[in-house]
């Protein structure tokens, strides 16, 4: 196998004359160079076999650019033009699409900003991205063509075994010690979670997916984050369980320290996702902490294949911590409407259970969910019968309770008004057999009735006349902790969680 080694003879050869009309200096990967030049990218496949994929030859080349422009049609239409010949002329020189004999393949592309892409930019994951990115994300998934003879335990097993063999052939430079240690955890994780993995592929969560989702492949454009640069050169790699898929993005913000991000992701993928499966995408979630791993590993190697051991050795690490994940708890966050009930529970919710943290379950989008509108969808007050009112509970409770099985943290952003559903939430974790935390944001009625009428595109349908319904009613005694939402969020979330969570708990 060879890595990232400088090209020679005719590779040289294209290299340089491409990198000759590129504006800027050319964008290597362990398996590609891309040279941009005007408004056009193209893309020129090393000529290397890493093991888990072979461009040695000129119709692997081909091969591999065809089905990567094919398979990025599905994301990110709007970006890839088309597969292009470069020839030799009769007198020698190189050419694209000219008469003479094709020495290589491109893919050219239309170039964007790649200030944009979000390896460059992590910053720019905020809560309205992440919320896009997750529904994006889950969206691409539940029209992706099923693909049962892939996914399942024999596809992860793949993956698992080639890792081994990669990390084993570098343990001189990223630790013995380490990689045999990780090698053997994961066969053991892996063996828990056959069973699951073969239930999930059957219930048809293994498609056609992108393969390779991590922050360098998807770029902030206009319309939205683009996912691009789907895996084509290898269907194990590609025809995939969709969470495994959805993994390696939430690893990658976990690794950068955007556990938050990554959290709120999660959150508005299993929502989104929740219109199309049900039980068996909860029971899922047990699958997360393996898959995260598995993704880190992935990432250790191919730093390792180019050089990078000190990243290399961090990913390793970092998969070996996501093999010890903290275990599941239920906390509650209630409030009148405009408290910041959602906000507060965004905030605390990177800091609780495993990576990247608890699954937040938002009443005001599990009714849009029920009514098979969108998210932020307005509904009228007509909608909110005491039926359907109990229906959003009873929704909320299962999918508390499954998550909860399945390993995930939960926490619940409802009003909790009633003294019965508090009680109720309490003996879910009592049930359930997990750590229960409770807080009631309050907040003067002015400060709340001002942020409900300055709110604008969310899922809450709370109007101040809603507000003031709210303070009609007994509400009961209130035994929660009570929380000054007053406060910014930062501080008021950072308060509750150092007098709740281990001190060495990543916020």
């Amino acid at each position: 196998m060879s890595g990232a080694a400088a090209p020679s003879g005719e590779e040289a050869e294209v290299a340089a004359w491409f990198a000759q009309r590129a504006e800027t200096p050319v964008i290597e990967t362990a398996c590609a160079r891309v040279y941009l030049a005007g408004g056009t990218a193209f893309k020129v496949k090393r000529r290397v076999d890493l093991g888990y994929l072979d461009f040695t030859t000129l119709d692997q080349r081909r091969w591999a650019l065809e089905r990567e422009l094919a398979f990025n049609q599905a994301t990110a239409g709007d970006i890839y033009r088309g597969v292009r010949r470069v020839t030799r002329a009769a007198d020698g020189r190189l050419e694209l699409e000219g008469f003479g004999v094709t020495v290589d393949y491109a893919l050219e592309m239309r170039r964007f900003d790649e200030t944009r892409v979000l390896s460059a930019c992590p910053e720019r994951v905020d809560a309205e991205l992440a919320e896009a990115l997750g529904r994006r994300v889950a969206r691409f998934h539940a029209q992706a063509p099923v693909r049962l003879e892939g996914g399942g335990a024999a596809n992860l097993k793949y993956t698992i075994d080639s890792n081994a063999q990669l990390l084993r052939g570098m343990a001189d430079r990223l630790g013995a010690a380490e990689v045999e240690a990780v090698i053997a955890t994961t066969e053991a994780e892996f063996d828990r979670c056959a069973p699951l993995l073969e239930a999930r592929r059957a219930a048809g969560f293994s498609r056609h997916c992108h393969g390779d989702l991590h922050l360098g492949n998807i770029v902030l454009e206009a319309e939205g984050p683009v996912l691009f640069d789907c895996i084509e050169f290898n269907d194990a790699l590609s025809e995939i369980d969709v969470l495994y898929d959805i993994a390696f993005l939430l690893m990658d913000l976990d690794f950068r320290g955007k556990r938050g991000a990554a959290a709120h992701i999660l959150a508005a993928y299993f929502d989104e996702a929740a219109r199309v499966w049900d039980e068996a995408l909860r029971a899922g979630m047990a699958l997360l902490p393996l898959m995260l791993s598995v993704r880190a590993v992935v990432r250790a190697h191919v730093c390792g294949n180019s050089g990078k051991d000190a990243e290399a050795r961090a990913y390793l690490a970092a998969a070996a911590a996501h093999l010890r994940p903290d275990p599941p708890m239920l906390a509650a966050v209630g409030g009148l409407s405009g408290s910041g009930k959602t906000s507060f529970a965004r905030a605390i919710a990177p800091a609780l259970g495993a990576s990247p943290g608890a699954v937040v379950l938002r009443t005001d989008e599990i009714r849009k969910r029920l009514l098979k509108v969108g998210p932020t969808a307005r509904l009228p007050a007509s909608v909110y019968s005491p039926g359907f009112y109990a229906e959003v509970y009873d929704t909320v409770m299962a999918d508390a309770r499954a998550l909860l099985a399945a390993g995930r943290a939960v926490v619940l952003d409802a009003t909790f008004i009633q003294p019965e559903l508090r009680q109720r939430v309490e003996a879910l974790a009592a049930e359930a057999g997990v750590p229960f935390h409770a807080i009631w944001l309050d907040a003067p009625v002015e400060v709340l009735a001002a942020r409900i009428e300055h709110r604008t595109g969310d899922a809450s349908d709370a109007t101040v006349a809603t507000l003031k319904m709210q303070l009609d009613r007994d509400v009961g005694e209130i035994a929660w902790t009570h929380v000054d939402a007053t406060r910014p969020v930062a501080e008021a979330a950072g308060a509750w969680l150092g007098a709740f969570r281990k001190p060495d708990a990543q916020a």
